[in-house]
């Protein structure tokens, strides 16, 4: 089964919705690692990684986030293992801070 390791740019209304702990939990139902953070222009930034199947699945849930978002855009490309080292340790999917 193919690894994936894509870095999702969520632009909208997106902050103070919930989004960050939408996604940890989205991640965890998919089986996905990496990160979720804040960034300060005011978009949300997932870095997933796992079977090509699941992250698939989980960039479509981050289409649509949490029922009070709005996503207006959704840019992917990919990105290394070694950005998964900003996770917090022994976590699987992590809230990390923003930047």
């Amino acid at each position: 089964m193919a690894r994936l390791v894509q870095r999702l740019s969520i632009r909208g209304r997106v902050q103070g919705v919930g989004f960050r702990y939408w996604t940890r939990r989205a991640a965890k139902d998919f089986g996905v690692e990496g990160w979720v953070r804040n960034r300060r222009d005011g978009s949300v930034e997932v870095l997933a990684a796992g079977p090509a199947r699941a992250v698939a699945a989980l960039t479509e849930a981050c289409k649509r986030g949490p029922p009070s978002a709005q996503v207006a855009t959704l840019n992917v490309e990919q990105a290394s293992d070694s950005e998964l080292n900003l996770r917090r340790h022994g976590e699987s999917f992590s809230e990390i801070p923003s930047i």
